[in-house]
């Protein structure tokens, strides 16, 4: 997926080394209850929209851009879902990244689903119980944006 300009810039001096990133998660429902997905233009896949918020970026306000821009769909940020640190991931060329996923539950307000830009070969919108495979990352999160149970995290971690 593309790669920010203040990330290639802070790569210049960090070289590879782990970088701790911000990132944000959207789970995005129509008047139908429907969840809006993209498939990803790297590996095939269908997946939830997301991105890395620009420096000074409100995390709610990424991923309402991150939606328009994937998917032409305009949207408003409901709620926080779920606030977690992911395992390191190592591209591959090497570089190395962590990121603190902020999900958002999103409620479409108006464009019309279709490819907005090159990170994405489709995008659609899918019932919850008839959806395309998913990894468990997003199952997990529609399923918590999905509960009225208040923002999700890793309970275990505060033992």
């Amino acid at each position: 997926m593309a790669t920010p300009e203040f990330i290639r810039s802070l790569r210049a001096s960090a070289g590879q080394q782990l970088l701790w990133l911000p990132g944000v998660t959207a789970i995005v429902f129509d008047d139908a209850g429907r969840v809006l997905l993209g498939r990803r233009s790297d590996n095939g896949k269908w997946s939830l929209i997301g991105g890395i918020p620009e420096p000074g970026e409100q995390p709610a306000a990424c991923a309402v851009r991150e939606v328009h821009e994937e998917t032409a769909v305009h949207c408003v940020a409901e709620r926080v879902v779920l606030v977690q640190a992911l395992e390191p991931v190592t591209y591959p060329n090497g570089d190395v990244c962590q990121y603190m996923d902020i999900t958002f539950r999103c409620r479409a307000v108006g464009g019309e689903a279709r490819v907005n830009d090159d990170e994405s070969l489709d995008v659609g919108w899918f019932e919850v119980d008839a959806l395309p495979q998913l990894n468990e990352f997003a199952l997990h999160r529609i399923k918590q944006a999905l509960s009225d149970t208040p923002t999700w995290f890793d309970p275990t971690t505060l033992l």
